[in-house]
């Protein structure tokens, strides 16, 4: 009798150890399925990336004509120094020093690229070096066509007369304003200008902003407090802002590393001679 007992608590202490199992069994497989799962898409996804990068990247290097907005031979230099700038110059010529003279520019400094770059503070300007025949000036000086247009047009205009072909950008994408201009020997080409309202837009449309589709207001009609869907060109014009200068002249973030090796520019004082 005893031994039947005892035999009897044996089988149910193995049965209930095999129930136990049976349900552990059950919870832990189906979150291994589960891990097993996660982790396989995890590797499909890596793997999509990588390879959408390095197409990316291929057609970066080949640049057979660029991508829609963005001129053949365009590239972006992912160091901080080559971020757009919010105004800058492109001066048709070889000559910095010329360029410099023409500014007023006090205690010219030669320096690099990306030297003179890093020194554009509230008080200096750059005059870079040569590019492909083009000399790019960049700092927060230089006239500001969303505060003063009409400053802006006499600074363009007297410098136009002494230099020639000089050409004007300015963009800042944090609230949509953007201008671009060209003048030749003091008479303007071409000038545009948008912050809230169309501030100017005088000669007749060009190539290049045909091209990229820019939507030129007329006076009264970009005005975005009252016009809501006219944000999104406004938008667009900002960010082709870039694409404009480099079918005009130059894209001051896609220079060629030859052209930053052994080329100099000067970086200048403004303190005593803002430009008017």
């Amino acid at each position: 009798m005893i031994a039947a007992l005892l035999m009897s608590d044996v089988t149910a202490d193995v049965s209930g150890t095999s129930t136990a199992s049976q349900s552990h069994a059950a919870i832990v497989l189906p979150l291994l399925a589960l891990l097993g799962t996660v982790l396989l898409i995890g590797a499909v996804l890596a793997l999509f990336v990588r390879n959408y990068l390095r197409k990316r990247n291929a057609a970066a290097v080949r640049r057979p004509g660029g991508s829609i907005g963005e001129p053949r031979g365009a590239r972006i230099f992912q160091s901080p120094v080559f971020h757009c700038p919010n105004r800058w110059l492109a001066v048709k010529s070889n000559n910095p020093q010329t360029v410099q003279k023409a500014l007023g520019l006090h205690n010219p400094t030669p320096c690099s690229w990306t030297e003179g770059m890093a020194r554009v503070s509230d008080q200096k300007l750059f005059v870079s070096p040569p590019v492909n025949g083009w000399v790019l000036v960049v700092g927060s000086l230089l006239p500001d066509s969303s505060e003063d247009v009409d400053a802006c047009f006499r600074f363009l205009h007297r410098l136009s007369r002494e230099l020639g072909e000089v050409q004007f950008f300015s963009v800042s994408r944090a609230v949509g304003h953007h201008a671009w201009a060209r003048f030749e020997n003091g008479r303007v080409l071409r000038g545009y200008a948008w912050a809230g309202e169309t501030l100017w837009n005088q000669g007749h449309k060009t190539w290049g902003e045909r091209k990229l589709g820019l939507k030129c207001f007329e006076y009264f009609e970009g005005d975005s407090r009252g016009h809501f869907a006219q944000l999104e060109p406004v938008r667009a014009n900002s960010e082709r802002v870039l694409s404009l200068a480099s079918l005009w002249s130059v894209d001051p973030t896609s220079v060629d590393d030859s052209m930053l090796t052994d080329a100099f520019g000067i970086a200048g004082d403004l303190s005593q001679a803002r430009p008017r």
